[in-house]
């Protein structure tokens, strides 16, 4: 293959992977406060029905403890989306996994540490 051609298909990579990019949900900052789990998810396309489930998982020392799962369905519009979950929460150290969905898809997961305090 000659240096031209390496060249090309560098960049036709490149656009696939940045197009793949662009239609894609993400997950952004997850917080706790005021008895609400809130999610923060990117939507670069049309809106769009997702499903959205959490685990959260007690901290301690070295060990982690499923505290519970839950999970709802929420219409994705505009770019940012604020999705907010209430529950309780004690003071102390989680770890939530957030999981999206779409048309049965799983179309990402993230994991994010939080500390609740007093």
């Amino acid at each position: 293959m000659t240096g031209r051609s390496c060249l090309f298909f560098g960049f036709l990579l490149v656009l696939l992977l940045a197009a793949a990019g662009c239609t894609t949900l993400s997950v952004g900052n997850v917080s706790y406060g005021a008895g609400n789990l809130t999610v923060t998810i990117t939507n670069n396309r049309n809106p769009v029905d997702t499903g959205i489930q959490v685990r959260i998982y007690k901290l301690n020392e070295f060990e982690q403890h499923e505290l519970l799962t839950t999970g709802t369905t929420f219409t994705l519009t505009g770019t940012e989306n604020t999705v907010t979950i209430p529950l309780r929460l004690d003071p102390g150290r989680y770890k939530i996994y957030v999981y999206l969905t779409t048309n049965g898809q799983r179309e990402t997961a993230v994991i994010r540490d939080i500390t609740v305090k007093l």
